[in-house]
């Protein structure tokens, strides 16, 4: 008697795991497709059921950053509301959430990852470089405001002032200039953000540099 009743309890726990696992596989394919369609009421669903939010995709990507990537904003607002989740997650690029809602222009997105603990400040590419690629002002003026460093550089040394002179628009560079971006630095082939202005054909950078660097001589 005792054997069959371990028997059963033995039995009746492998159907319980088998159906937890096939109800847990349901619902991993069911929140990627949900996240994909940006059906924010199925991914909250999921998420109050118990589904983890931080559960990274077939390839790997985790849910925050695919629905930056996607974008998904509906879902990207369930996720940033989700109890538990990590905003300090990286790609295999080691770009972060804050870094591509940065390169995105997504100002209130990166208001709410600051919020809940992402790296303003990761070594490496940041997303201040981002920002300022993008010519994203507002979301420049926040990350400084959250004490991002004005001149952080990347693998090779480029600053963001660099990036912006190249990439974004004669506002960004004022931005960072203004700031006390150093318009003397140079990366790791000696360029300056006025060499990346000259290179990027963007006159009113250079000009907007070059009169900087003026300045700067004469004080």
């Amino acid at each position: 008697m005792t054997k069959f009743i371990n028997y059963f309890k033995s039995f009746f726990y492998l159907v319980v795991l088998i159906g937890f696992s096939l109800a847990h596989a349901g619902s991993y394919e069911d929140f990627f497709q949900a996240l994909t369609r940006d059906d924010e009421a199925k991914v909250s669903q999921l998420i109050s059921r118990g589904f983890d939010p931080n559960t990274a995709g077939p390839a790997g990507l985790p849910g925050l950053l695919m629905a930056i990537r996607e974008p998904s904003p509906k879902v990207l607002g369930v996720l940033l509301r989700a109890p538990g989740l990590k905003a300090e997650v990286r790609n295999s690029k080691d770009e972060s959430a804050l870094m591509l809602a940065a390169l995105a222009g997504m100002r209130d997105v990166c208001e709410r990852l600051i919020a809940r603990d992402a790296d303003v400040n990761k070594t490496g590419w940041t997303a201040l470089h981002y920002a300022a690629s993008g010519g994203h002002d507002a979301v420049i003026q926040l990350l400084l405001d959250h004490y991002a460093y004005i001149d952080a550089e990347s693998p090779n040394q480029t600053t963001p002032l660099m990036m912006a002179a190249m990439y974004g628009g004669v506002s960004t560079v004022k931005l960072l200039m203004d700031a006390g971006a150093d318009l003397k630095l140079r990366n790791a082939v000696g360029l300056t953000a006025l060499d990346f202005a000259k290179r990027g054909g963007r006159a009113e950078s250079e000009a907007q540099i070059a009169a900087g660097l003026k300045r700067s001589a004469g004080k």
